[in-house]
């Protein structure tokens, strides 16, 4: 794997992310900070999710602002345990990956864990951070491998579904009525 750095533009409202991603001595990193519209209130978010070498989370550090009220979460994943600063959440044990909601960074995780050859599916529990409520939440997932460039995207029981276009590495390029990636190294 060699890094990456991308900048994402918001189709359904004003925004911009730009994210980066890293080989660390246990793992990978990804870092990011995401411009944004909620509503009418001009959001920041900046993060850095620590994975291990089999892409599972173990550690996501956000902070940045929601209009003039500065946030700062520390989101840990040990063993089976999720904590949300500091606070245990055991209705996410099983989940394996982070899902930032205002985010299409975190859908290369499972995209690289899974490792799916043209034609498999693959079933993911997220531990998906709501924002801006800054709540985490279980949510079930699946992605389908339809081509070398391509995954089916699924959540909310099939509710939700978006075919994700992706470079090589499996870096969202095209996240359809959400995301476009502007340029990527």
């Amino acid at each position: 794997m060699t890094d990456v750095a991308i900048l994402w533009r918001r189709f359904d409202k004003p925004g911009h992310e730009f994210c980066t991603l890293a080989r660390t001595e246990t793992g990978t990193r990804l870092t990011g900070v995401a411009n944004f519209s909620f509503g009418d209130v001009p959001c920041c978010a900046q993060y850095t999710i620590e994975c291990d070498a089999g892409w599972r989370t173990l550690h996501c550090r956000i902070s940045g602002y929601v209009g003039t009220t500065g946030i700062t979460h520390d989101i840990r994943h040990e063993g089976n345990q999720w904590t949300l600063n500091g606070v245990e959440k055991p209705e996410l044990a099983g989940c394996e990956d982070i899902d930032l909601g205002f985010s299409p960074a975190t859908n290369l995780l499972p995209i690289r864990r899974l490792a799916l050859k043209v034609g498999e599916t693959g079933k993911v529990r997220a531990a998906w951070l709501r924002f801006p409520e800054i709540t985490l939440e279980v949510l079930d997932q699946s992605y389908t491998r339809t081509a070398e460039d391509l995954y089916r995207y699924e959540s909310g029981g099939g509710k939700f579904r978006r075919d994700l276009k992706v470079d090589e590495r499996g870096m969202v390029l095209e996240y359809p009525d959400l995301w476009y990636a502007e340029t990527h190294t």
